[in-house]
């Protein structure tokens, strides 16, 4: 917010901490001056196997140490 991003763009929701449109909404918080475009669900699937292969992979390194 701080930044004025004009537009944000993502794949996949996240329900556990996501901050826009998931658990939290930031953008639409009233108290906050900006306001910004947001597009969500571009390549959803596709980010969401990216992002859980991520950090399974990341989960199993520190499993190994």
């Amino acid at each position: 917010m701080q930044s004025r991003v004009t537009r944000l763009v993502f794949g996949a929701f996240d329900p556990k901490a996501g901050a826009v449109g998931s658990l939290y909404n930031l953008v639409e918080e009233p108290r906050h001056n900006h306001r910004l475009q947001v597009t969500s669900g571009i390549l959803a699937d596709e980010s969401r196997l990216l992002l859980k292969t991520f950090f399974g992979r990341l989960r199993a390194k520190k499993r190994d140490n």
